[in-house]
């Protein structure tokens, strides 16, 4: 008769599910306070942003911070990026507005529904890792276009510049360049003072939240010095109702197919979005497969909520996170403090938010933006691979000429063609290669 090792059983391991895994075993003080600082600070970002975004995208503009309020709590139990900040982005704009404009509010809760199944599928279907498999060159690229960007998209508010906005990142340089000459001095100075407040307790103590130190040293200059700029006002919460839309036919051959591009799209930011993200914490290592799979599941489903109450699609926003992992968060509670306050900005402390200048957000931006510009690999460019300096080149470029999804496709083009032309190589090559000693 066999016995049963009590010993054994009573210190076998007990492996926690994945969603038991939200908090850390020793949640201190200090990380409290990192959290909560991050969270504030990845939340007064998104005000502008989301209000942005939602009005690119033909929707009411108190939308685009609804989806930060309805997805983020779902994303920080379920996600696997601890420190991963989502929201509305700019490469879901063209997907979403075209819904909107072919099927009106009904058509963001359509496309968003439909490409988060997708989403889904993709993570039950394991292509996480394959959509994850983006050379490291191509995510430095990335992380640089990226920077160079969140640069170009708030000089407007950082000059106080009257442009307008659209096009390619390339086309609202040209544009911010040529009106230049009538930037407003009084916005620049409360932005440059957000900037050097922030670079300076950076490197003064490196554990600070930065960007909050930046923005309440523009706003206390702004205040002394009569300096003036327009501020982000007041807002007002009111939970939308379920989305409502009728389903027909014709939405196969319309909504399918750019659900289906928003999916893959959205997949590969999300994962690239999350591999810059543990670059800039230092950790190196390629994104493991079970974990990329279970970042799709995870917005998936945040997306599907979110979409029943017709809010954008989320996906990771780098400005947001980096912002972050710089103020101190370590841990999910931060992905869901952003929400907390994002909430609390809309309610209780709408006052405050409401005197905060456009131009101090702006300059946060800016300098989360010079943070992502690679300048290590810059620095050692002469001394890569032909084919890993072409990659980079290709993705940072790319993503200001074309757009941030398509510059990881020409990123990666450089090595296919690389693999081509060695192959091409080969092949004329002359078939009898053995040494001369040999063939005597």
């Amino acid at each position: 008769m066999q016995t049963t090792d009590t010993k054994s059983i009573a210190k076998a391991p007990v492996v926690p599910a994945p969603w038991q895994d939200w908090r850390p075993p020793q949640y201190s003080w200090a990380a409290l306070q990192g959290d909560l600082m991050g969270g504030l600070v990845a939340a007064l970002i998104a005000l502008p942003y989301g209000l942005a975004m939602a009005t690119l995208m033909g929707i009411p503009p108190m939308m685009g911070l609804m989806t930060s309020i309805l997805t983020a709590p779902i994303t920080a139990l379920l996600g696997r990026n601890p420190v991963l900040i989502g929201g509305t982005s700019t490469v879901t704009v063209p997907f979403v507005a075209a819904a909107v404009a072919s099927y009106g509010l009904g058509g963001a809760a359509k496309i968003t529904i439909v490409a988060a199944i997708f989403l889904m599928g993709f993570c039950v279907l394991r292509l996480g890792g394959i959509l994850a498999s983006v050379p490291r060159p191509v995510v430095s690229g990335f992380s640089c276009g990226i920077g160079t960007m969140m640069i170009i998209s708030q000089l407007k508010s950082l000059f106080g510049l009257k442009i307008a906005i659209g096009g390619t990142m390339l086309d609202q340089l040209l544009r911010a360049v040529g009106a230049l000459p009538g930037l407003n001095w009084q916005v620049t100075a409360i932005g440059a003072a957000t900037i050097a407040g922030a670079a300076w307790s950076s490197r003064r103590w490196p554990s600070a939240p930065s960007p909050m130190i930046g923005i309440l040293a523009a706003t206390a200059a702004g205040s002394f010095f009569g300096w003036h700029d327009k501020e982000v006002g007041a807002l007002t919460l009111a939970l939308p109702p379920l989305a409502g839309f009728v389903w027909s036919p014709a939405d196969a051959l319309m909504v399918l197919p750019n659900a289906m591009g928003l999916a893959i799209v959205s997949s590969v930011n999300l994962l690239i979005t999350s591999r810059v993200v543990e670059h800039f914490r230092g950790r190196r290592a390629d994104l493991k497969r079970s974990d990329a799979d279970r970042e799709l599941g995870a917005y998936g489903i945040a997306n599907l909520f979110g979409g029943l109450f017709g809010a954008p699609f989320s996906v990771g926003i780098p400005a947001r996170s980096l912002a972050n992992v710089r103020c101190g968060g370590t841990t999910r509670m931060s992905n869901l403090f952003h929400a907390v306050f994002v909430l609390a900005f809309m309610t209780a402390l709408a006052g405050f938010v409401a005197h905060v200048p456009i131009s101090a957000l702006a300059g946060v931006t800016a300098w989360m933006g010079f943070c992502l510009l690679e300048w290590s690999t810059w620095s050692r460019l002469n001394k890569m691979r032909r084919t890993d300096a072409a990659a980079f080149l290709l993705t940072a470029s790319s993503v200001l000429v074309v757009n941030a999804a398509v510059a990881v496709a020409v990123g990666w083009s450089a090595y296919a063609v690389h693999w081509a032309f060695e192959r091409v190589m080969q092949a004329r090559l002359p078939l009898n290669t053995e040494p001369v000693e040999q063939r005597r």
